[in-house]
């Protein structure tokens, strides 16, 4: 039978989501896990990857197996073997042909900002001292909602087939206490949101212009976009999935944008 879990994590001490030679991930923990407490071995097939110290505060993976008798009792389980920065949500049945990455609708990422030294915020956010415009760097993000090709924001020799992503929100927000960018899309590329944060933060300190940005969209160029912004302020926030997937459980799935 094949079945969801729902799980999140802070991704300091990991190399990313996906497992990769002699660097621990979340998937070999998450997999290890599963596989000593349901006694057989247990792969899990993600809904994307996380670079190295990207946080996730919901994600997804699917798994195959026998039948289990039960989910609940078995979230328990795991959230007692494994280390405090993984907890798993929930863990519930699918249709057989479901798939966690490939049925995955949109996902939401944010990026955190403070401009006050805080200790509390030392490994989950970016401190910048420099003064930001708000209202400029929403007018550039609204540019990326006008856009499909952003191989400008894409780490190089990547060995994707496509660099057109589908951006349906991209704004940013002050919280009092941090600034925080929010960004939904289709599918993003690597290094994606890390650049255009970046990008984004060079028209909050004045350094370029709107136009700016706007010919960085036009050119496919890297070289010419800002640099990418320290993994530890992203968080991938929600991924939504059909109704097919979303009816076959209790609420609190990730919503569909």
């Amino acid at each position: 039978m094949r079945y969801f879990v729902q799980f999140s994590y802070f991704g300091k001490a990991y190399h990313g989501w996906q497992n990769q030679p002699n660097a621990i991930t979340v998937q070999q923990v998450l997999e290890e896990a599963f596989s000593k407490i349901l006694r057989c071995p247990i792969e899990l097939v993600g809904a994307g990857r996380t670079d190295t110290g990207v946080h996730a505060q919901q994600m997804f993976a699917h798994f195959d197996t026998e039948p289990i008798a039960g989910t609940f009792q078995l979230t328990h389980r795991l959230n007692a073997y494994l280390p405090a920065d993984i907890a798993v949500q929930k863990i519930f049945e699918v249709p057989s042909n479901a798939h966690a990455r490939f049925d995955a609708l949109s996902r939401t990422y944010e990026y955190w900002v403070v401009q006050e030294k805080n200790p509390f915020y030392s490994d989950s956010a970016y401190y910048i001292r420099h003064p930001l415009a708000i209202e400029p760097m929403n007018e550039a993000a609204n540019l990326l909602l006008g856009h499909e090709d952003f191989e400008c924001f894409s780490k190089s020799n990547t060995d994707v087939k496509t660099y057109l992503c589908n951006i349906k929100e991209a704004f940013w927000q002050d919280t009092n206490d941090k600034l925080i960018f929010t960004i939904t899309a289709n599918r993003f590329l690597r290094n994606m949101v890390r650049a255009i944060v970046g990008t984004l933060l060079e028209v909050g300190m004045e350094r370029w212009t709107v136009d700016d940005v706007n010919t960085i969209l036009k050119s496919g160029d890297r070289q010419k976009a800002g640099p990418s912004v320290p993994a530890k302020g992203l968080y991938l926030t929600t991924i939504g999935y059909p109704n097919t997937i979303v009816s076959t459980h209790e609420p609190r799935f990730g919503k569909s944008v």
